[in-house]
């Protein structure tokens, strides 16, 4: 395929004043340092999601949880999250992409570190309810932030690199844990308790602190200065972006204006019914309004010429992100089974779904030893290590192949190998190939979450973009919500109906996926003005 056909993730016109005055500005070392803050941002999400995993068992004594006030715990983060994605995107529309995204990393940075010294249960998920609302807005944001700053040659290549860092959070994670938890600190006063789980909970959240600080040191994305009518902060952030990427001083930078002739242009085209007066006072908005931008947004969204998109991404999302996390949140569990299992019968062979039968025989007695403060095995370790581990090929192949294939070849791709994998689960015979193909399956699925992000950047225009990404991440928590519930429903009875409902929404989603446009975004100029 002549990768001159396929065209890359461009969401900017290529006639618009602000892709050819981003070009102007160069690339290299601003955006190199912008990636390393964006990937940390994601890399911290990352880690942000799968804290409480670590600490369930650990933390059960303390809290007297159980079974199913462990099921709450694990899910309020992704509660939080359903609620926090909308806000989060309108507020990045209205306010800026820089702003919010400091806003939204100290939310979960204030909120994680409070959970992390509590010792009663309820003040606890309250607080967990509100880390994972803030984690929504960074998570949401952080794309489009990105992606406003990079010349269309680099943009598919370097914002297919954030799913490397989501892969190392991936691996960090269990070996932060695996290095705290099994320690022997304790520390009481009256009802005040702290034991290593709070202070893994505590080193996990200091980089929501820390971060916000190294984003003071960036600019406000200058396609929303634009949008916004601050012309003159834009070229002054675009200057600042040639003096770094060039070492050349400012007053060089070849464009010395990004207005002509009294006319304004948002890069994605011309406002001329607008003087830049009336664009500003227009545009400027206090926080009150922001319920009504919230609902005006929405509205644009779903009307044409926007609706088939946001449809096609909601979707997508819906079954890409409902069977990513079921497995994720429920393969400790499944490589509990399998271990107990294979430890009382060494020498038989047993499928997912006839070890689930058998847990049911027993009466659900299948940690008999999940006493009051027990230790996670080093399996759970290992075993998410390995899931890690497996990913990275396929974040690396990404930024490497993207401009040629397409990010839409890699959504499909994804999304057909992992119902592939998905529906190879029901004829596993051991906990070995559960993992092989488990690490297959989240490999590709994360794959395939990385890829409708990186489309959803190009599809809609800078207006409603974040909207756009909050709107389809929210009914992706929704999907989370769905099938962590399915799957504690079925797992043990029925089993086989599990695996057919997530592979059937994986091949689903890819044929859906088939109907998003190509990432052409010649006519995005003219949807923005529809």
């Amino acid at each position: 395929m002549d990768h001159r056909t396929v065209p890359s993730l461009d969401f900017l016109d290529n006639n618009s004043v602000l892709e050819h005055a981003i070009t102007c500005a160069g690339f290299g070392k601003f955006h190199f340092s912008l990636l390393a803050l964006c990937g940390l941002i994601i890399m911290n999400g990352s880690t942000s999601v799968g804290v409480l995993s670590f600490i369930l068992p650990s933390a059960q004594c303390d809290f007297s949880m159980s079974s199913s006030y462990k099921g709450l715990l694990n899910a309020i983060p992704s509660v939080g999250m359903l609620f926090g994605a909308y806000f989060w995107g309108s507020l990045a529309d209205v306010n800026g992409r820089k702003i919010t995204l400091i806003e939204s990393l100290l939310m979960d940075g204030l909120f994680s570190i409070a959970s992390s010294f509590l010792t009663f249960y309820w003040p606890f998920l309250i607080c967990r309810f509100f880390s994972g609302f803030g984690i929504s807005g960074y998570l949401g944001i952080c794309y489009s932030y990105l992606g406003e700053f990079l010349p269309k040659i680099y943009r598919g290549k370097v914002l297919s690199c954030l799913e490397m860092f989501w892969t190392a959070g991936i691996i960090l994670a269990p070996l932060v844990a695996w290095g705290i938890i099994p320690l022997s600190a304790d520390f009481a006063f009256g009802a005040f308790r702290y034991s290593s789980w709070n202070m893994f909970l505590t080193l996990c959240s200091l980089p929501s602190f820390l971060l916000p600080l190294w984003l003071t040191r960036f600019p406000e994305s200058p396609k929303f200065l634009m949008e916004h009518g601050d012309f003159d902060e834009a070229l002054d952030c675009l200057r600042h972006i040639y003096t770094l990427n060039t070492g050349k001083p400012g007053h060089e930078y070849p464009l010395k204006s990004l207005v002509n002739n009294g006319t304004m242009y948002t890069g994605i085209g011309e406002l001329s019914e607008m003087s830049l007066n009336q664009s500003k006072t227009k545009i400027s908005m206090d926080l009150k309004d922001l319920a009504t931008k919230m609902w005006c947004q929405t509205k644009e969204l779903f009307k044409p010429p926007h609706l088939r998109n946001t449809v096609l991404t909601c979707l997508i999302q819906f079954g890409l992100t409902s069977s990513y996390y079921a497995l994720a949140m429920w393969l400790p569990e499944l490589f509990n089974r399998f271990e107990k299992f294979e430890t009382e019968h060494p020498d038989m062979n047993a499928s997912m779904c006839q070890v689930s039968s058998v847990y049911i025989e027993q009466g659900g007695a299948l940690n008999t030893t999940d006493l009051c403060g027990s230790a996670i095995g080093e399996s759970v370790y290992t075993h998410t290590l390995w899931i890690g581990i497996a990913c990275i090929p396929s974040s690396l192949l990404m930024p490497l192949c993207v401009h040629r294939l397409g990010a839409k070849f890699f959504l499909v791709m994804s999304l057909l190998m992992s119902s592939v994998a998905a529906a190879a689960l029901y004829f596993v015979k051991n906990s070995l190939q559960n993992l092989i193909l488990s690490c297959i399956y989240e490999a590709f699925c994360g794959l395939g979450i990385n890829a409708l992000l990186c489309i959803g950047v190009d599809l809609f225009p800078t207006n409603i973009r974040v909207m756009a990404a909050a709107a389809s991440t929210t009914v992706g928590r929704l999907g989370s919500l769905f099938a962590n519930i399915i799957f504690g429903l079925l797992i043990d009875s029925h089993c086989f109906l599990l695996i057919i409902i997530f592979s059937s929404l994986l091949l689903l989603s890819s044929f859906l996926a088939l109907a998003l446009p190509r990432g052409d975004s010649k006519n995005l100029d003219k949807l923005d003005h529809a």
